[in-house]
């Protein structure tokens, strides 16, 4: 394991560095090899790091910037006020090479917009774009993207999603010849939107792909594809309606005071849920899904290493982000991606 500096914006996220401080502090003790650039108020991060060993503290610097991007910002504004935020200090650390990835529970289109502006598309790469690992019911791990970075794609941009999806799939989950398909509404070839089949024609030209077809929303979690590829409207939708499905079962297997009345609604489907899946040992694969255990997305096709975490995530989800980040750096994921583009 080769030593890693990583760029933090601690002040991202719903809580701020009551989450991202303490998950720094975790990242740390989980890899001896990392260190950290916390970008933030110092006057509210230093208080978090009193009672760390001398160890760790020697592993971390407080970047101090009183400024931040809220999350009520648009775009436009967000990035022509820019200048000095927690957020974009911490990209241009990794821009100056200071830092070798960033991670960011803020604003996701200003940390998308500065990422693309100070990091840069690899050479070839039309549009960058989100990808996720997510969890199979059968244990494995697909990825799927892209999950809001472009509402709109052209079939030529889907294409180049599945390229470096599938590259992202070789390296991260060790995979070989990952097989791809398209999200769409139905397999049959007639179906989805012109940019969508006319995707799939590519998809088949090209031999060295392993591309499998449509696939619909009901087999996301059933390891049938192992990278899903879909614009970043479909695919952010399809992904926070899995995740908060998986949240609402989940509450209701830890049960819930309104389940004892006899004539909940929720009652027959609580009842089903429990002889379908936590009797089969399905529970813990499900919690899985709990963006609260399997948090980050990374905006791939730049230059360099960006995590978005989700803002509502919690420490154990934030210092997921962060080893995330580390990983991927590690693996040098932008180069093997250029790389991967030119022999594909």
């Amino acid at each position: 394991m080769s030593r890693l500096t990583l760029a933090l914006d601690v002040m991202g996220g719903d809580i701020g560095p009551r989450v991202t401080i303490p998950a720094s502090i975790k990242a740390l003790e989980q890899d001896p090899m990392l260190s950290l650039l916390l970008f933030g108020d110092s006057q509210k991060i230093l208080p978090l790091l009193e009672k760390i060993p001398t160890a760790l503290q020697a592993r971390i610097k407080v970047c101090h910037c009183s400024r931040i991007i809220e999350n009520t910002q648009g775009l436009s504004y967000a990035l022509r006020h820019s200048k000095g935020t927690s957020m974009r200090l911490a990209i241009e650390a990794v821009q100056k090479g200071e830092a070798q990835a960033c991670v960011s529970a803020g604003n996701t289109a200003a940390l998308m917009g500065l990422a693309k502006i100070l990091l840069q598309p690899l050479k070839g790469i039309e549009r960058p774009a989100l990808i996720s690992v997510i969890p199979t019911m059968n244990g494995d791990r697909s990825v799927m993207l892209d999950l809001g970075a472009n509402i709109e794609c052209s079939a030529e941009n889907l294409y180049q999603f599945a390229l470096m999806g599938s590259i992202f799939a070789e390296n991260c989950l060790d995979l070989v010849f990952p097989r791809i398909a398209l999200l769409n509404i139905g397999i049959e070839e007639i179906k989805g939107y012109k940019s969508i089949r006319d995707a799939a024609e590519l998809l088949k030209q090209n031999p060295t792909l392993n591309y499998i077809g449509f696939i619909e929303g009901d087999l996301l979690l059933n390891g049938k594809a192992d990278v899903i590829v879909n614009d970043g409207f479909v695919g952010n939708v399809a992904l926070k309606t899995l995740e908060g499905a998986a949240k609402n079962v989940i509450s209701l297997f830890k049960g819930s005071p309104t389940l004892n009345k006899t004539n909940h609604i929720l009652k027959p489907i609580f009842r089903w849920f429990v002889r379908t899946f936590l009797l089969k040992g399905s529970y813990q694969r499900l919690k899985q899904i709990n963006p609260d255990q399997y948090n980050g997305a990374s905006l791939i096709g730049l230059t360099a290493v960006v995590v978005k975490s989700h803002g509502s995530a919690n420490i154990d989800g934030f210092a997921y982000a962060i080893a995330d980040a580390a990983q991927q750096a590690r693996q040098k994921i932008p180069e093997k991606i250029l790389a991967g583009l030119q022999r594909y």
